[in-house]
């Protein structure tokens, strides 16, 4: 008998957009949000900065938000998601409000409290909402209480999607989705989950880098999936460095938020001398790439193991009430940011590229939503600007409900067959899958990281190729654990990260090659997009 559980809409992923999403559709049907670990383990938690957002009603604070963006992006932004994007920013955030969310206020000249906004890199003006420095983890609560009191929202932790199901793959003539196998790890067995609407939303891949910001889940699931069922992936060599990680040997990867940055704080070497107006004219709020190009290479240059950063100058009172989970977080590591500053490496923090949507989150599968990091909206550009991955999260989660809502939700789904693994036995050499895992991080940090070469990244498809076809056999003869999964989706990335790097005969934006070190403005920018196999 089959174990088929049906729903109108499966999202895939309990950050901003996955949550934000099931909410505005709550009201209209049955929703199932599928979470790898726990509900609070997205990169969205871990979100310190802010949400950019313009939230007044003139004109040109919108066309400036506009203009940073698409100057932060090298000529690679869609104008036309990027002004809608910023159109949405109010509404994003009264939504926000109404799901309890605070935000950090000050008082105005008179005496009126009002939404404080800090300003980060590539900002021209102060327009970030924040609460104090713990944006998402604020949000993300909001959210999951939200979530968790409505009736038609089913929340299903420590469930991983080890596929979805088309029509294709059923041998029907129609492409489009009908739902996933997900593998319950606690239970440790595979349930069929149908759904006439699909959505995901599992952030980036940042796993694949050896060193990184983001959390253990960042191993880009949701590209390798959308990917595996037909979709386009587009502009993957645009893997965002954050410039500023706590450096630390005991410190799992901690970010320090761009907002100090954007407070005053000066990035300096170990003597004490700042470095960054070397580099360009805004010095420590050059948009990220810069920052993150420049400490690379100060690093290199002298043969350092960190440059630092210093706010330390500044009020004590001052620091400890903007940055309080930062300053708590040092003081573990025995660095008290009010009289020293704080040693900093660049890290892998974001994918600008992804499954390509379009401006309602569509992809190239009927059916089949992609929101929040894991898509390629074509908002980012060649490099994301600060604090503008939450408004998209926000912004394409409405998008994405006003669509569904237009869609047949009562459409009657096809029996979908149990998964089978009557032919698979299990793994007595699950080290097999930590080398692996090691191996891949590894070489990614070593020849496809922020500064790269044609060598380097030949090197890397060449070791790829090896670990794809042990990695293939492995999971045809074994049961799938989520480690197993994880690996399978961190290959497939890699592969689609090298692909487009190689492509690119230029450096822009987040992609720099020593081969190709200028941009190449003899055409029209032109996004990188691989196809899915046959």
């Amino acid at each position: 008998m089959s174990k088929q559980k049906n729903y109108d809409v499966l999202i895939i992923g309990s950050g901003g957009a996955g949550l934000s999403l099931a909410l505005k559709l709550a009201d209209h049907c049955q929703v199932a949000v599928l979470s790898k670990f726990a509900l609070t383990e997205g990169s969205t938690f871990y979100a310190q900065g802010g949400i950019s957002a313009v939230l007044d009603a003139q004109e040109s604070s919108i066309e400036s938000h506009i203009e940073d963006t698409l100057m932060s992006g090298v000529g690679l932004c869609d104008p036309d998601i990027v002004r809608l994007t910023v159109n949405y920013g109010k509404k994003s955030i009264d939504f926000l409000h109404q799901q309890g969310m605070e935000f950090t206020e000050r008082k105005n000249k008179k005496g009126e409290s009002e939404l404080h906004l800090n300003q980060e890199g590539g900002h021209s003006e102060r327009r970030i909402v924040h609460h104090a420095d713990a944006t998402g983890k604020e949000l993300s609560l909001s959210l999951i209480a939200q979530a968790k009191q409505h009736p038609n929202i089913e929340l299903l932790e420590h469930h991983n999607v080890v596929d979805l199901i088309t029509t294709q793959k059923l041998g029907l003539s129609e492409q489009r989705v009908v739902g996933a196998y997900v593998l319950d790890t606690l239970n440790n067995q595979i349930k069929t989950m149908a759904a006439n609407t699909v959505a995901i939303a599992t952030g980036g891949a940042s796993k694949v880098y050896l060193y990184t910001t983001n959390p253990q889940i960042s191993t880009g699931d949701g590209i390798a999936l959308a990917w595996r069922a037909g979709c386009r992936v587009a502009n993957m060599e645009f893997m965002q460095f954050h410039p500023t990680c706590l450096y630390h040997p005991d410190a799992r990867s901690f970010l320090i938020s761009e907002a100090v940055r954007g407070e005053g704080a000066k990035l300096i070497l170990p003597n004490g001398s700042p470095f960054m107006q070397n580099y360009d004219e805004r010095a420590e709020l050059a948009p990220r790439d810069i920052v993150a190009r420049a400490i690379d290479h100060e690093i290199k240059k002298h043969g350092i193991d960190c440059v630092y950063l210093d706010i330390s100058y500044k009020p004590a009172d001052f620091i400890k009430s903007h940055f309080p989970s930062i300053y708590q977080q040092c003081l573990k590591f025995n660095i008290d940011i009010t009289q020293s500053p704080i040693p900093v490496v660049p890290a892998a923090h974001y994918t600008c590229g992804g499954v390509m949507t379009d401006d309602y989150a569509r992809t190239d599968i009927s059916g089949l939503y992609a929101l929040g990091e894991v898509a390629h909206t074509g908002l980012h550009g060649a490099n994301r600007m600060a604090s503008n991955s939450l408004l998209e999260c926000l912004v394409f989660a409405d998008r994405a409900c006003e669509d569904i809502l237009r869609r047949n939700l009562t459409q009657a789904l096809p029996e979908i067959p149990d998964w089978d693994d009557s032919q698979v036995i299990e793994s007595k050499e699950e080290i097999m899958i930590a080398h692996n895992w090691d191996e891949v991080r590894r070489f990614m940090w070593n020849y496809v990281g922020i500064v790269r070469t044609t060598q380097r990244l030949k090197r890397a498809a060449r070791r790829l190729e090896l670990l794809k076809s042990e990695i293939a056999e492995y999971y045809q003869n074994y049961r799938v654990s989520s480690d197993l999964l994880e690996l399978r989706n961190l290959v497939i990335v890699a592969d689609l990260i090298i692909q487009s790097a190689l492509a690119r005969k230029e450096s822009r934006g987040l992609h720099y090659t020593l081969d190709y070190p200028e941009l190449d403005n003899s055409q029209p920018a032109q996004n990188t997009i691989i196809q899915p196999l046959p």
